[in-house]
Protein backbone atom coordinates (compact mmCIF):
# COMPACT_ATOMS: atom_id res chain seq x y z
CA UNK A 1 0.00 0.00 0.00
CA UNK A 2 2.02 3.17 -0.95
CA UNK A 3 1.62 6.63 -2.05
CA UNK A 4 3.34 8.56 -4.71
CA UNK A 5 4.69 12.19 -2.69
CA UNK A 6 5.64 13.63 -6.21
CA UNK A 7 8.38 15.05 -4.15
CA UNK A 8 11.38 13.09 -2.27
CA UNK A 9 9.78 12.36 0.67
CA UNK A 10 11.96 12.36 3.75
CA UNK A 11 9.64 12.46 7.80
CA UNK A 12 6.50 10.79 8.45
CA UNK A 13 4.32 11.24 11.94
CA UNK A 14 1.43 9.41 13.46
CA UNK A 15 -1.09 11.78 15.52
CA UNK A 16 -0.93 10.28 18.80
CA UNK A 17 -4.24 12.36 19.92
CA UNK A 18 -6.49 9.17 21.00
CA UNK A 19 -9.34 10.94 18.42
CA UNK A 20 -7.27 11.24 15.60
CA UNK A 21 -5.35 7.77 15.74
CA UNK A 22 -6.39 7.46 12.08
CA UNK A 23 -4.34 10.71 11.11
CA UNK A 24 -0.41 10.99 9.72
CA UNK A 25 1.37 13.04 7.87
CA UNK A 26 3.86 12.50 5.09
CA UNK A 27 7.03 15.47 4.84
CA UNK A 28 8.23 16.13 0.79
CA UNK A 29 11.66 18.32 0.44
CA UNK A 30 12.25 19.40 -3.24
CA UNK A 31 16.12 20.95 -4.29
CA UNK A 32 15.28 23.42 -7.29
CA UNK A 33 18.29 25.12 -8.87
CA UNK A 34 18.32 27.92 -11.70
CA UNK A 35 15.00 27.21 -12.50
CA UNK A 36 15.86 23.40 -13.09
CA UNK A 37 14.51 20.67 -10.18
CA UNK A 38 17.18 18.51 -8.40
CA UNK A 39 16.85 15.93 -5.90
CA UNK A 40 19.39 15.31 -3.91
CA UNK A 41 20.03 14.04 -0.13
CA UNK A 42 18.16 16.45 2.74
CA UNK A 43 20.85 18.66 3.77
CA UNK A 44 22.82 21.74 3.66
CA UNK A 45 24.12 22.88 0.07
CA UNK A 46 25.25 26.24 -1.00
CA UNK A 47 22.67 28.89 -2.17
CA UNK A 48 21.21 30.13 -4.99
CA UNK A 49 18.88 27.00 -4.97
CA UNK A 50 15.09 26.88 -3.74
CA UNK A 51 14.01 24.38 -1.79
CA UNK A 52 9.95 23.27 -1.55
CA UNK A 53 8.00 20.64 0.20
CA UNK A 54 4.85 19.84 1.53
CA UNK A 55 3.06 17.85 3.99
CA UNK A 56 0.72 15.27 3.34
CA UNK A 57 -2.06 14.66 5.52
CA UNK A 58 -3.11 10.92 5.25
CA UNK A 59 -6.14 9.36 7.07
CA UNK A 60 -6.53 5.60 7.80
CA UNK A 61 -9.13 3.70 5.93
CA UNK A 62 -9.52 -0.58 5.82
CA UNK A 63 -12.23 0.39 3.22
CA UNK A 64 -9.87 1.74 0.76
CA UNK A 65 -7.60 -0.43 -1.21
CA UNK A 66 -4.52 1.45 0.17
CA UNK A 67 -5.32 1.72 3.49
CA UNK A 68 -5.43 5.07 3.49
CA UNK A 69 -6.77 8.69 2.09
CA UNK A 70 -4.61 11.63 0.83
CA UNK A 71 -6.80 14.51 2.16
CA UNK A 72 -4.57 17.35 1.77
CA UNK A 73 -1.62 19.00 1.05
CA UNK A 74 -0.28 21.88 2.17
CA UNK A 75 2.86 23.74 1.15
CA UNK A 76 6.07 24.96 2.46
CA UNK A 77 9.59 25.34 2.19
CA UNK A 78 11.37 21.75 2.15
CA UNK A 79 10.05 20.11 5.24
CA UNK A 80 13.02 18.24 7.35
CA UNK A 81 11.46 16.77 10.17
CA UNK A 82 7.74 17.43 12.06
CA UNK A 83 6.49 16.55 15.47
CA UNK A 84 3.43 16.17 17.18
CA UNK A 85 2.56 17.54 20.68
CA UNK A 86 1.80 14.81 23.03
CA UNK A 87 -0.69 17.62 25.27
CA UNK A 88 -3.88 16.87 26.73
CA UNK A 89 -6.40 14.70 24.83
CA UNK A 90 -9.17 17.49 25.90
CA UNK A 91 -7.09 19.92 23.28
CA UNK A 92 -6.50 20.16 19.37
CA UNK A 93 -3.80 18.01 18.27
CA UNK A 94 -0.96 20.43 17.24
CA UNK A 95 1.94 19.62 14.96
CA UNK A 96 4.79 21.55 14.61
CA UNK A 97 7.39 21.61 11.04
CA UNK A 98 11.13 22.35 10.92
CA UNK A 99 11.38 24.23 7.30
CA UNK A 100 14.13 24.57 5.16
CA UNK A 101 13.89 28.60 5.32
CA UNK A 102 14.92 28.85 9.22
CA UNK A 103 11.05 28.68 10.38
CA UNK A 104 8.88 26.16 12.83
CA UNK A 105 5.26 26.55 12.01
CA UNK A 106 2.78 24.89 13.72
CA UNK A 107 -1.00 23.70 12.44
CA UNK A 108 -4.04 22.77 14.56
CA UNK A 109 -6.06 19.74 13.47
CA UNK A 110 -9.87 20.57 13.32
CA UNK A 111 -10.52 17.09 14.24
CA UNK A 112 -14.10 17.31 12.90
CA UNK A 113 -12.48 17.94 9.36
CA UNK A 114 -9.63 16.01 10.08
CA UNK A 115 -7.61 18.87 8.25
CA UNK A 116 -4.41 20.77 9.63
CA UNK A 117 -4.80 24.82 9.92
CA UNK A 118 -1.70 26.77 10.60
CA UNK A 119 -1.98 28.90 13.71
CA UNK A 120 1.84 30.54 13.88
CA UNK A 121 5.25 30.59 12.62
CA UNK A 122 8.49 31.47 13.92
CA UNK A 123 11.62 32.31 12.72
CA UNK A 124 14.62 30.33 14.57
CA UNK A 125 17.45 31.65 12.19
CA UNK A 126 18.21 33.47 8.90
CA UNK A 127 16.41 32.05 5.88
CA UNK A 128 19.15 30.89 4.26
CA UNK A 129 19.70 28.05 7.26
CA UNK A 130 17.82 24.98 7.63
CA UNK A 131 15.67 23.66 10.88
CA UNK A 132 17.15 20.34 10.89
CA UNK A 133 14.77 18.45 13.86
CA UNK A 134 12.79 18.94 16.34
CA UNK A 135 11.72 17.23 19.66
CA UNK A 136 8.57 18.40 21.68
CA UNK A 137 9.40 18.10 25.63
CA UNK A 138 6.03 17.09 26.60
CA UNK A 139 6.19 13.24 25.44
CA UNK A 140 5.45 11.58 29.00
CA UNK A 141 4.19 14.75 31.05
CA UNK A 142 1.20 15.82 28.95
CA UNK A 143 -0.75 18.65 30.04
CA UNK A 144 -2.47 21.68 29.02
CA UNK A 145 0.32 23.35 27.31
CA UNK A 146 2.26 22.85 23.83
CA UNK A 147 5.33 22.39 26.14
CA UNK A 148 8.95 23.64 24.88
CA UNK A 149 10.19 23.07 21.51
CA UNK A 150 13.99 22.27 20.78
CA UNK A 151 15.48 22.66 17.17
CA UNK A 152 18.65 22.08 15.52
CA UNK A 153 19.73 24.11 12.68
CA UNK A 154 22.53 23.77 9.92
CA UNK A 155 24.67 26.84 10.62
CA UNK A 156 25.42 24.56 14.53
CA UNK A 157 22.88 26.17 16.45
CA UNK A 158 20.14 24.78 18.72
CA UNK A 159 17.32 26.85 19.72
CA UNK A 160 14.77 26.70 22.51
CA UNK A 161 11.51 27.51 21.83
CA UNK A 162 8.73 28.25 24.72
CA UNK A 163 5.01 27.83 23.74
CA UNK A 164 2.03 29.95 25.50
CA UNK A 165 -1.23 31.22 24.69
CA UNK A 166 0.03 33.85 22.39
CA UNK A 167 2.22 31.04 20.41
CA UNK A 168 5.89 30.00 20.46
CA UNK A 169 8.64 32.65 21.52
CA UNK A 170 12.36 31.98 20.89
CA UNK A 171 14.34 31.78 24.31
CA UNK A 172 17.94 30.84 23.37
CA UNK A 173 20.30 29.92 20.62
CA UNK A 174 23.57 28.54 20.84
CA UNK A 175 26.55 27.29 18.94
CA UNK A 176 26.60 23.35 19.64
CA UNK A 177 27.97 21.69 17.23
CA UNK A 178 30.86 22.39 14.45
CA UNK A 179 29.38 20.88 11.41
CA UNK A 180 25.41 19.76 11.06
CA UNK A 181 23.39 19.21 14.10
CA UNK A 182 21.30 16.39 12.33
CA UNK A 183 19.40 16.05 15.62
CA UNK A 184 18.51 18.12 18.95
CA UNK A 185 15.78 15.58 21.33
CA UNK A 186 14.78 15.71 24.86
CA UNK A 187 15.39 13.21 27.87
CA UNK A 188 11.59 13.03 28.32
CA UNK A 189 12.11 12.01 32.19
CA UNK A 190 13.65 15.36 32.78
CA UNK A 191 13.04 18.37 30.74
CA UNK A 192 16.12 20.33 31.59
CA UNK A 193 18.03 17.70 29.70
CA UNK A 194 18.62 18.50 25.82
CA UNK A 195 20.95 15.92 23.54
CA UNK A 196 22.00 16.44 20.08
CA UNK A 197 24.12 15.13 17.81
CA UNK A 198 25.69 15.74 14.14
CA UNK A 199 28.18 15.40 11.58
CA UNK A 200 31.48 16.41 14.41
CA UNK A 201 30.83 13.24 15.13
CA UNK A 202 29.93 14.07 18.65
CA UNK A 203 26.99 13.22 21.09
CA UNK A 204 26.32 16.42 23.25
CA UNK A 205 24.64 16.76 26.60
CA UNK A 206 22.99 20.13 27.65
CA UNK A 207 21.40 21.36 30.84
CA UNK A 208 19.34 24.58 30.19
CA UNK A 209 19.52 25.43 34.12
CA UNK A 210 23.44 25.95 33.26
CA UNK A 211 23.41 27.88 30.44
CA UNK A 212 24.68 26.95 26.81
CA UNK A 213 27.97 28.27 27.21
CA UNK A 214 29.22 24.78 27.02
CA UNK A 215 27.35 21.12 27.23
CA UNK A 216 28.03 19.27 30.62
CA UNK A 217 29.13 16.05 28.66
CA UNK A 218 30.63 15.25 25.13
CA UNK A 219 30.82 11.86 24.16
CA UNK A 220 33.62 11.93 21.16
CA UNK A 221 33.80 8.19 20.34
CA UNK A 222 31.58 7.63 17.18
CA UNK A 223 33.15 6.89 13.81
CA UNK A 224 30.52 9.32 11.52
CA UNK A 225 27.57 11.57 12.27
CA UNK A 226 25.09 11.05 14.41
CA UNK A 227 22.16 11.15 13.15
CA UNK A 228 18.63 10.14 15.58
CA UNK A 229 18.60 10.57 19.32
CA UNK A 230 15.21 9.26 21.20
CA UNK A 231 14.72 9.16 24.84
CA UNK A 232 12.64 5.88 25.78
CA UNK A 233 9.05 7.08 26.42
CA UNK A 234 8.25 4.07 29.21
CA UNK A 235 11.98 3.18 30.59
CA UNK A 236 13.96 5.73 32.33
CA UNK A 237 17.40 6.24 31.80
CA UNK A 238 17.22 5.04 28.14
CA UNK A 239 18.20 6.44 24.72
CA UNK A 240 18.60 5.40 21.35
CA UNK A 241 21.52 6.85 18.67
CA UNK A 242 21.69 6.27 14.77
CA UNK A 243 24.61 6.95 13.19
CA UNK A 244 25.63 7.07 9.73
CA UNK A 245 28.26 4.07 10.59
CA UNK A 246 25.35 1.74 10.30
CA UNK A 247 25.05 1.23 14.19
CA UNK A 248 22.14 2.05 16.62
CA UNK A 249 23.74 2.45 20.30
CA UNK A 250 21.29 1.84 23.35
CA UNK A 251 22.91 4.47 26.22
CA UNK A 252 22.14 4.50 30.05
CA UNK A 253 21.93 7.97 30.35
CA UNK A 254 23.89 8.15 33.49
CA UNK A 255 26.97 6.03 31.45
CA UNK A 256 26.73 7.93 28.20
CA UNK A 257 30.78 7.50 27.06
CA UNK A 258 29.47 3.77 26.70
CA UNK A 259 26.74 2.31 24.93
CA UNK A 260 25.03 -0.77 26.50
CA UNK A 261 24.13 -2.57 23.24
CA UNK A 262 24.77 -1.38 19.92
CA UNK A 263 23.26 -3.60 16.80
CA UNK A 264 24.78 -2.88 13.04
CA UNK A 265 21.26 -2.32 11.08
CA UNK A 266 23.00 -2.54 7.91
CA UNK A 267 23.03 1.04 6.53
CA UNK A 268 22.68 4.20 8.22
CA UNK A 269 20.32 4.88 11.25
CA UNK A 270 18.72 8.03 10.33
CA UNK A 271 15.70 7.64 12.51
CA UNK A 272 15.17 5.93 15.65
CA UNK A 273 11.55 5.51 17.35
CA UNK A 274 10.99 3.74 20.08
CA UNK A 275 7.52 2.11 19.94
CA UNK A 276 4.31 4.20 21.80
CA UNK A 277 2.98 1.11 23.72
CA UNK A 278 4.53 -0.04 26.80
CA UNK A 279 3.61 -3.80 25.97
CA UNK A 280 6.00 -3.92 23.38
CA UNK A 281 8.68 -1.26 24.62
CA UNK A 282 11.72 -3.57 23.95
CA UNK A 283 10.86 -2.99 19.79
CA UNK A 284 12.47 0.10 18.28
CA UNK A 285 11.87 1.16 14.24
CA UNK A 286 14.83 2.07 12.72
CA UNK A 287 14.80 3.90 9.09
CA UNK A 288 18.41 2.50 7.50
CA UNK A 289 18.97 4.80 4.74
CA UNK A 290 19.63 2.07 1.71
CA UNK A 291 18.62 -0.84 3.91
CA UNK A 292 14.99 -0.09 3.88
CA UNK A 293 13.38 -0.12 8.03
CA UNK A 294 13.82 -2.59 10.08
CA UNK A 295 12.30 -3.67 13.40
CA UNK A 296 14.75 -4.34 16.47
CA UNK A 297 13.82 -6.29 19.37
CA UNK A 298 15.95 -5.92 22.26
CA UNK A 299 15.77 -8.17 25.29
CA UNK A 300 16.61 -5.86 28.57
CA UNK A 301 17.02 -8.97 30.62
CA UNK A 302 19.87 -9.76 28.80
CA UNK A 303 22.17 -6.93 28.32
CA UNK A 304 24.34 -9.32 26.59
CA UNK A 305 21.71 -9.34 23.98
CA UNK A 306 22.68 -6.94 20.96
CA UNK A 307 19.06 -6.82 19.58
CA UNK A 308 17.23 -8.99 16.75
CA UNK A 309 15.86 -8.05 13.65
CA UNK A 310 12.33 -9.30 13.68
CA UNK A 311 11.13 -7.09 10.66
CA UNK A 312 12.72 -6.05 7.50
CA UNK A 313 10.50 -3.85 4.94
CA UNK A 314 12.30 -4.01 1.64
CA UNK A 315 10.28 -2.22 -0.69
CA UNK A 316 11.94 1.14 -0.60
CA UNK A 317 14.26 1.19 -3.46
CA UNK A 318 15.46 4.59 -2.51
CA UNK A 319 16.25 6.00 0.81
CA UNK A 320 14.10 5.37 3.90
CA UNK A 321 14.06 8.52 5.82
CA UNK A 322 10.92 8.67 7.49
CA UNK A 323 9.52 6.16 9.59
CA UNK A 324 6.75 5.73 12.68
CA UNK A 325 4.57 3.92 14.65
CA UNK A 326 0.89 4.49 15.21
CA UNK A 327 -0.23 5.27 18.32
CA UNK A 328 -3.39 2.80 17.80
CA UNK A 329 -2.57 -0.86 20.25
CA UNK A 330 -5.39 -1.99 19.44
CA UNK A 331 -3.30 -4.47 17.22
CA UNK A 332 -0.62 -4.31 19.17
CA UNK A 333 1.82 -7.36 17.82
CA UNK A 334 0.75 -6.38 14.22
CA UNK A 335 1.28 -2.21 14.89
CA UNK A 336 0.81 0.24 11.62
CA UNK A 337 3.40 1.65 10.45
CA UNK A 338 4.26 4.27 7.74
CA UNK A 339 7.80 4.84 6.07
CA UNK A 340 8.85 7.11 3.28
CA UNK A 341 12.02 7.34 1.14
CA UNK A 342 13.81 9.90 -0.87
CA UNK A 343 14.82 9.49 -4.62
CA UNK A 344 11.44 7.58 -5.09
CA UNK A 345 9.50 9.63 -3.23
CA UNK A 346 7.29 6.93 -2.47
CA UNK A 347 5.23 6.81 0.89
CA UNK A 348 4.38 2.78 2.28
CA UNK A 349 2.06 1.58 4.75
CA UNK A 350 2.93 -1.79 6.43
CA UNK A 351 2.39 -3.42 9.25
CA UNK A 352 4.89 -5.06 12.22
Amino acid sequence: MSLDTNFPADAVEFCPHPNAFDILVCGTYKLETAGIPIVTNPAPVESPQRRRGQCLVLQLDNSSTSGFNHIQSIDLPAVLDMKWSHRSASLSPMLGIADSEGSITLHELQTDEKLLKQVDSIRCTSKDTLCLSLDWSNRRTGGIDLGSLVVSLSNGSLCLLSSSETGLSLVNSWHAHDFEPWVAAWNYWNTNVIYSGGDDLKLRVWDIRQGFSQSILTNKRFDAGITSIQSHPHLENLIAVGSYDNTVRLFDTRKLLTPMIQVDVGGGAWRVKWHPSWGRKEDLLVACMHEGVKVIHFDFNDLNSQGQVVRHFREHKSMAYGIDWSFDSSHLQNTVIGSCSFYDHVFYLWSG
